[in-house]
């Protein structure tokens, strides 16, 4: 159910060193405030997208659970929280606008992830 750039995407930034995964954590933070919350209201999955989604970002990121949380107390809950956000937005990039899209994957092309095109509305 989950497209194939938002499967590569999940692929891409599980493998990011912990340090980027909270700079990424962090930027989404900062974000929010700059549209980004109503960006990610914007790119809500299905229920079965979201459950699919969310499995594979948990069984790609729990190998790492003591590496990332040994690094910043948190940081695995905080990079599940952040590439949820931005593959919801690469998922759903169809019904987003350019804006939505950017404020939702920029944190993660700031450390270097490639994204797909953003290809919706406006």
């Amino acid at each position: 159910m989950l497209d194939a750039a938002t499967e590569r995407f999940v692929d891409r930034v599980r493998a990011l060193p912990p340090e980027s995964l909270a700079t990424a954590f962090d930027r989404m933070v900062d974000l929010r405030a700059e549209g980004g919350r109503e960006a990610s209201r914007a790119a809500v999955p299905s229920a079965a997208e979201n459950s699919e989604l969310d499995r594979r970002i948990r069984t790609a990121l729990l190998p790492r659970a003591a590496e990332l949380d040994a690094h910043l107390a948190g940081l695995h809950s905080d990079a599940r929280a952040a590439i949820s956000t931005a593959a919801r937005g690469i998922l759903k990039r169809g019904n987003l606008t350019a804006e939505q899209f950017e404020v939702l994957v920029i944190p993660f092309v700031e450390v270097g992830v490639d994204v797909p095109a953003h290809q919706g509305r406006g």
